[in-house]
């Protein structure tokens, strides 16, 4: 009888899976003890998965899909830049934030398949200590990039700028005055044989917590 009964538990089990599969279309693992109780879940800043400690900023990060869909910044929960917000174009779109107190300093766009390169080196030469720097490319983002702005981008933490090719896409988040290399970047390479979209590879997503400037 207890065999029977465990039989039929599985069965039940196996029933209530594949209902939720078909109906619902979601896999077991994300159904959550919590939301078979009613419990709603918690919402993180940027809608990222976890929150951040004490003295950390959440930020989310996207660069554009093909040349269809624009990048997007989140900051401490609040949208930057978007296409919603009308303030992004095509090439990098870069983000200024005061590392200290959090408060957005200035966000712009700058055209790197036919722009003029020297307003992006002007903005970069700039920026002061202690100020985080967010982009996100959109399109291309490579064309027009040369030394002198590789060189700015490199002081500001990254790693990948010096790879960048045509149509790349790339999510960085570094600062003015860090002595290490950043640990926020992410970078795909525009491939034929690998790209999610005709032409260009798929969309970047980064999210984390940078940590607040202090002194």
């Amino acid at each position: 009888a207890a065999v029977i009964r465990y039989v039929a538990l599985l069965i039940t089990l196996l029933g209530t899976w594949l209902i939720m599969q078909t109906y619902f279309h979601r896999s077991w693992r994300a159904i959550s003890l919590r939301s078979w109780l009613g419990e709603k879940l918690p919402r993180h800043k940027c809608g990222n998965q976890k929150s951040c400690p004490q003295n950390y900023f959440a930020f989310k990060i996207i660069s554009g899909a093909a040349n269809v869909v624009g990048p997007s910044i989140c900051f401490e929960d609040l949208v930057l830049m978007s296409s919603v917000k009308n303030n992004i174009g095509r090439g990098l779109n870069i983000a200024l934030v005061n590392g200290t107190t959090g408060q957005l300093l200035k966000t712009d766009s700058f055209d790197m398949y036919s722009g003029d390169i020297t307003k992006l080196q002007t903005f970069l030469q700039g920026i002061k200590r202690g100020t985080l720097v967010l982009t996100a490319s959109y399109d291309d983002a490579a064309t027009k990039m040369n030394d002198k702005v590789q060189a700015y981008f490199t002081e500001l933490g990254s790693s990948h700028v010096g790879k960048l090719g045509f149509r790349d896409n790339w999510v960085f988040l570094g600062a003015k005055g860090l002595m290490n290399k950043s640990p926020f970047e992410k970078h795909i390479k525009n491939d034929k044989e690998t790209n999610k979209y005709d032409g260009w590879p798929e969309l970047l997503e980064m999210e984390g917590c940078a940590p607040r400037k202090m002194d």
